[in-house]
């Protein structure tokens, strides 16, 4: 679904697309947290993220091209997908993290992932959206050796986590 904004200008258009709190916080549990079910996102989400919030996130995220959604058949849970201009979105989280490293308070667990971003930088990003496109688009990736991108990030919010 292309919607035409309302300006011409590429900060807007992304804006209008991913600039609420909810539908950033939603792409964050779903890139990093690997949760692709409604109720993972609902159960999982530190925030406290209300149901008809996080359902009308998803429905909004699905039109705009961000997430693709696998028809379930009754009795069944829909899965939520990452989609390439979702993946593509990586760097932009990184960004917002360092950011939020650097200028608002943070709790030692939920910062570490940040931490690794920011000190990966480009490369362990191009690494993680490998990564992405290999569970959520069955693309496969290239072997960079040595643990993955995901496996790196979750090591480091367990052993903060461990800590605290």
């Amino acid at each position: 679904m292309r919607d035409e904004g309302r300006s011409g200008c590429p900060i807007n258009a992304t804006i209008e697309v991913i600039g609420d709190r909810w539908t950033l916080l939603v792409l964050r549990d779903v890139m990093f947290g690997n949760r692709r079910y409604f109720r993972e996102l609902l159960a999982g989400s530190e925030e406290g993220i209300a149901s008809n919030i996080l359902s009308d996130r998803l429905k909004r995220l699905v039109a705009a091209g961000l997430l693709s959604r696998a028809d379930a058949r009754p009795g069944q849970k829909a899965e939520y997908r990452l989609t390439e201009p979702a993946i593509q979105l990586v760097p932009i989280m990184a960004q917002l993290g360092s950011w939020g490293l650097r200028h608002r308070p943070t709790t030692k667990q939920l910062r570490v992932r940040a931490e690794l971003l920011e000190a990966g930088g480009s490369e362990l990003w191009a690494e993680f959206m490998d990564e992405l496109r290999e569970s959520h688009l069955a693309i496969p990736r290239p072997d960079h050796g040595g643990p993955s991108a995901t496996e790196r990030l979750a090591r480091a919010y367990e052993e903060a986590m461990a800590e605290a």
